[in-house]
């Protein structure tokens, strides 16, 4: 598929002269499988990564519809971050090097509003910028939407991390019926598809197949006796220094004992089961999810519908009741192109079980000896903290706010800023650890929007 050349599409010789000065050969497998269906103006849901060439494609697609002599904006393209949306507007005013006269047009916070708002009046054909400052200008009728034909989601998944979903439909809501809709994410979380369904109309899926897509499983399993059990996960995880953790028990009181006793050995640790309210609940999950916690001890109700992008390490304190939930939960790691390890501890007695699963899953699990398990001194501690900020949407609080506030007066970068969770009146915020105190240090009075709000660690 990647052998396709540009001049098969049927774009203008000057263009074609520009992606060869610009030393564009021949398209990437993700070009070569989008850019057919978005030239006939089809809406798209691509996976695709940072690196995959996947700006080239919608930048082109973007353009190829642009008229010059209409100054009103005719593309917009949301990305998570203000440093995304600049890569983004270099890439595709590069493309549109052969029309000189395509104006791009960058909108992220940190520049003044009143000079965005005049180049926005002096014409800008293509909008890029983050979901936060766009919805400004849109809110203070500086930018007005209805001559868009291109919308484009980049790292879509980024955004909702980010707790971007509500104004990225209260945006969608103001562009044409008749708009393209282009959508691009490098994981396909639930959230995904929901948004696609309620945004898109009949959508051309497209994945591009690679080794990455294929699960990387190590899988092994341990005998021990139920009273050296707790000892075999502190021998696994000292073992493999994992900055993150499931731990699956078969009980409530289990989970709440395995978390005590790794705390207690200097691990972060947090239990989760059915006895939890709903807000300690999503409070543990969301710690977990935004990395500020290295160990979820879990049993299977509580965990389900979990979904972490990077987790290296499983462990099934006790063997699950079924082959299915066997595969379900060592499912947990290895996506997205990384290795993960699960290790099942048994008994002697349980070996039935073992077989039974190796049967299933067509798979032979390797047998280890705890002996063999090389001890590591150093405690994989987590790499964020939970900043709780006592507002939220019933505030009119929005991710662009927060992060307005912590990159501004809070002295903080974008990259030291985590996962953004926000609820009708709590908002979360992981920060990087090194950093956290900084953050309450810079934000005394602890003002976002103007309006002073309470704000703690969990």
């Amino acid at each position: 598929m990647n052998s396709i050349q540009f001049s098969s599409l049927g774009l203008s010789l000057e263009m074609l002269k520009n992606l060869e000065s610009l030393g564009y050969e021949q398209m990437t497998p993700i070009q070569a499988k989008s850019l057919p269906s978005i030239l006939k103006n089809q809406d798209i849901v691509a996976k695709a990564n940072t690196g995959s060439g996947k700006t080239a494609a919608f930048g082109l697609g973007l353009l190829a519809k642009i008229s010059d002599l209409n100054v009103a904006s005719q593309g917009l393209v949301l990305c998570p971050t203000r440093e995304l949306a600049d890569q983004v507007s270099k890439e595709i005013r590069r493309l549109a090097r052969f029309t000189p006269n395509i104006r791009v047009l960058t909108l992220c916070g940190g520049k003044p509003f009143r000079m965005q708002a005049e180049s926005i009046r002096n014409g800008a054909h293509i909008i890029v910028g983050t979901p936060g400052r766009v919805q400004d200008h849109i809110e203070r009728k500086t930018l007005h939407l209805k001559h868009i034909q291109t919308f484009v989601l980049d790292e879509a998944d980024r955004m909702l991390d980010m707790g971007f979903y509500d104004n990225i439909i209260d945006i969608i809501k103001l562009l044409p019926a008749s708009k393209q809709t282009l959508l691009f994410s490098a994981t396909y979380p639930n959230e995904i598809a929901e948004i696609s369904q309620l945004i898109q109309k009949d959508p051309i899926e497209i994945t591009v197949e690679s080794k990455d897509d294929i699960p990387d499983i190590t899988q092994l399993v341990l005998q021990v006796r139920e009273h050296e059990k707790n000892d075999a996960v502190i021998s696994l995880l000292a073992h493999y220094n994992p900055q993150s953790t499931i731990i699956f028990c078969k009980t409530k009181a289990q989970c709440d004992d395995v978390a005590i006793f790794l705390c207690e050995k200097g691990f972060h640790a947090l239990a989760i089961h059915s006895d939890f309210e709903q807000k300690e609940r999503e409070e543990v999950l969301l710690q977990f999810a935004n990395r500020s916690c290295a160990i979820l001890v879990a049993t299977d109700v509580a965990a389900r519908g979990l979904d972490i992008k990077d987790l290296p390490l499983v462990i099934n304190y006790d063997l699950p009741s079924s082959p299915e939930m066997y595969v379900h939960r060592i499912g947990r790691t290895g996506r997205g192109g990384k290795s993960g390890v699960a290790v099942s501890l048994f008994a002697y007695a349980e070996n039935f079980k073992i077989e039974g699963i190796e049967a299933f899953t067509q798979t032979t699990i390797t047998k280890i000896e705890k002996d063999a398990l090389m001890s590591n001194d150093a405690i994989a501690q987590p790499i964020m903290r939970t900043l709780c900020i006592n507002g939220g949407k019933k505030n009119k609080i929005r991710p662009g706010d927060i992060l307005g506030a912590l990159t501004g007066e809070g002295g903080l970068t974008a990259d030291q800023v985590g996962k953004i969770d926000i609820f009708d009146f709590h908002a979360y915020v992981a920060i990087k650890c090194e950093v956290a105190s900084k953050v309450l240090n810079n934000l005394q009075d602890g003002k976002i929007k103007g309006r002073n709000f309470k704000m703690r660690y969990l």
